[in-house]
């Protein structure tokens, strides 16, 4: 119905959207990535600009009472429609009550709203696309020659998901190196554990070949440095997850995901676009306004970005 009173005049209406971010907070990383809450944010301000739509924009500061007080705010606005961005099931539950009861429909990001689509990063597909790579370099550049995996990162961050990502590395893994042995090491969310957990792993490991699965762009670059100051770096092989700016850049940084890179030993990263969130999100929120089919759940296209298309995914920022 929303739609009709915009055709009657023969311009669409606008519509005014709110984003309750899961937290903006600086120097919090979202997803088990390297992105922020405010590149999240960016996005759907720019995203907007193709759109209909007005956004206000709330910080739920990873707190429930902040969630349900956005909630609440949003509802003595009158908004056309919620986005909720945050992890407690119960909260969420209970802001889908009170959006219910005041007529606004909603969207789920990455964590489910009662009766509301939900967009949705997909870390075991993720997880399954890095794995497949590191398989086919490890069957292909080094067969025959003894070859051991690693899984590396914060194995046991369950709120980002984790778990499901190191298992989908197994799973992609494993359909290109079925008899592999993969280790898992858990740096508990410090980076700075890679040194000395991955260098006692290289230590035991000699004259093998190295399949580094990463969990995220901070702990791949941490891995490719232990590999370079072990003297390792022709054993081994990375693979990473996120694409963030520290692993791709600009036209005059040095990353190690750049086409004038192809030597480096960072096959690549997945990508998870959260700071393209809005340009997903969006669409879907003005289809529901609009009375068009929903689906329950929209996931996350990741992608294997690699020196040889990160230039068409993520073009440099200072590219002239």
């Amino acid at each position: 119905m929303a739609g009709l009173a915009g055709e009657a005049t023969g311009v669409e209406r606008r519509f005014t959207i709110a984003f309750a971010n899961l937290t903006e907070e600086p120097g919090v990383l979202l997803e088990g990535t390297g992105f922020t809450g405010r590149e999240v944010r960016e996005s759907f301000a720019l995203a907007a600009r193709a759109y209909p739509v007005d956004l206000v924009f709330y910080d739920n500061h990873n707190d429930a009472h902040r969630a349900l007080a956005n909630a609440e705010d949003a509802i003595a606005r009158k908004v056309d429609l919620y986005i909720q961005y945050f992890r407690d099931s119960a909260v969420n539950a209970e802001i889908a009550r009170k959006l219910r009861g005041a007529d606004i429909p909603v969207l789920a990001v990455n964590y489910p709203v009662p009766g509301a689509p939900l967009y949705t990063a997909d870390n075991s597909a993720a997880g399954r696309v890095g794995g497949e790579a590191l398989g086919r370099f490890g069957s292909g550049a080094w067969k025959g020659q003894p070859v051991v995996a690693v899984l590396i990162g914060p194995l046991g961050a369950q709120a980002d998901r984790i778990p499901e990502r190191a298992q989908g590395v197994v799973e992609g893994l494993k359909s290109h190196l079925p008899t592999a042995t993969v280790t898992r090491i858990d740096t508990r969310g410090d980076p700075a554990q890679v040194a000395t957990l991955l260098g006692r792993f290289l230590a035991a490991n000699p004259g093998r070949k190295i399949l580094v699965a990463a969990m995220d762009d901070t702990t791949a670059l941490a891995a490719k440095s232990v590999l370079e100051a072990s003297g390792r770096l022709a054993d081994g092989a990375i693979v990473s997850h996120g694409v963030d700016r520290s692993i791709h850049g600009g036209m005059s940084d040095h990353k190690e995901i750049d086409p004038s890179n192809r030597g480096s030993i960072v096959i690549g990263s997945v990508a998870f676009y959260l700071d393209r969130y809005g340009y997903d999100v969006l669409p879907l929120a003005l289809q529901l306004l609009r009375g068009e089919p929903v689906p329950p759940r929209t996931a996350t296209h990741h992608k294997l970005i690699t020196a040889a298309n990160v230039f068409i995914e993520y073009p440099p920022y200072d590219m002239q």
